[in-house]
């Protein structure tokens, strides 16, 4: 039976090389959308088609015998399957955050790159694990009932912004950036953090808050970690826990290009070449690789994420000075730059930090 992918961005692109390393026999036919748009005329030389198109030049007995692996952002599946039952085609399957989660697993762990946490040894000591959510007062509520680890706790971002309440910690609370919400996005909760919970002199430190590790994550997406997944953490000594990366082609400079202007961009590398010239170097390698980290979620050692803190908001405040009109923005930009400031740091440091990777849950 031949396959198709429904799909055609970084789950899809990433799907298809496990695919084709794992199971080389399946034939993958073509990449399905629902309109062009953007999207590229091919992915690993393998064409990118408009569903209507496609059905419409399939028998019935053609369209029995074509598997359809629905690779997308998981709110929009409901609507896919609809659209491809539709056209006749019901074979088709549904690549969950959690299926496709398990699939990279194997995947990267044939390549052995991008290791996952689940492939090393489960440990006898479980740490203290903080993880922080981030929640806006306009997030659309969630369909599904979740139940959240005791480690997990929400913190309300753009808390300066609103009235509404979401959660009971404010990123508006204590030294704070909460008012640059619209350009930071998710990472107002992370500068939140740094200061009032990994320094010493955080004003709202409390005697709980000595973990060992600490983290961020969103309200639709949080790290899939199992019980057994913490106790791998302290004895296999990991220092960061990052989602899978995502696959961009021809490289992850493809995602800058969809995201930020090229005013923006060159801000980035100018800032980057004067405070870190090091990293600017590095970078010119590394954009030129395929695998990119994205939404800014993270589970590190205390320390490790201070570094990383110390080193990221620097660069981001800079940027945001260069930038045209200066602090005026309302387009989340500031939070793309740090998605990709989280790849280069983490890629920079790979030979130095024990960092390990694991599924992103979309919760729906």
């Amino acid at each position: 039976m031949d396959l198709a992918i429904y799909g055609a961005q970084g789950i899809a692109l990433g799907v298809c090389q496990a695919i084709h390393n794992l199971y080389p026999e399946r034939k993958i036919r073509c990449f399905l959308v629902t309109e062009r748009g953007v999207n590229a005329e091919t992915l690993s030389g393998i064409p990118v088609v408009e569903i209507k198109s496609f059905a419409e030049g399939l028998s019935l007995e053609e369209k029995n015998n074509i598997e359809v692996l629905i690779a997308t952002p998981e709110n929009v599946m409901e609507d896919i399957e609809g659209t491809l039952e539709g056209y006749g085609m019901y074979c088709h399957v549904r690549l969950t955050s959690l299926r496709w989660s398990e699939l990279m697993g194997y995947h990267y762990v044939c390549g052995r790159k991008y290791m996952p946490l689940s492939a090393l040894p489960v440990g006898c000591h479980e740490p203290q694990l903080h993880m922080f959510m981030a929640k806006f007062y306009l997030d659309k509520p969630l369909r599904g009932a979740y139940q959240m680890p005791e480690w997990v706790t929400p913190i309300q971002v753009g808390a300066v912004l609103c009235k509404e309440r979401v959660a009971n910690i404010l990123d508006c609370d204590g030294e704070n950036i909460s008012e640059k919400n619209v350009n930071y996005s998710e990472l107002t909760a992370l500068y939140w953090i740094w200061k009032n919970r990994l320094s010493q002199e955080g004003l709202y430190r409390t005697v709980n808050d000595n973990k060992e590790y600490y983290g961020l994550s969103h309200y639709r997406r949080i790290l899939e970690l199992s019980e057994d997944d913490t106790l791998r953490l302290a004895d296999n000594a990991v220092d960061a826990v990052l989602p899978y990366p995502m696959a961009y082609e021809p490289d992850m400079e493809e995602h800058h290009k969809r995201y930020l202007t090229d005013e923006d961009w060159n801000i980035l590398l100018t800032v980057l070449r004067k405070q870190q010239p090091e990293y600017a170097k590095a970078f010119e390698v590394i954009l030129k690789q395929q695998y990119f980290y994205n939404y800014n979620i993270i589970l590190a050692r205390k320390e490790i994420l201070a570094d990383y803190c110390g080193w990221l908001f620097p660069i981001l405040e800079e940027i945001e000075r260069n930038s045209n009109p200066r602090g005026e923005r309302h387009d989340r930009y500031i939070g793309y730059m740090g998605e990709t400031l989280e790849t280069l740091y983490f890629m920079y440091n790979q030979d130095k930090l024990n960092i390990v990777h694991a599924g992103c849950r979309f919760l729906i």
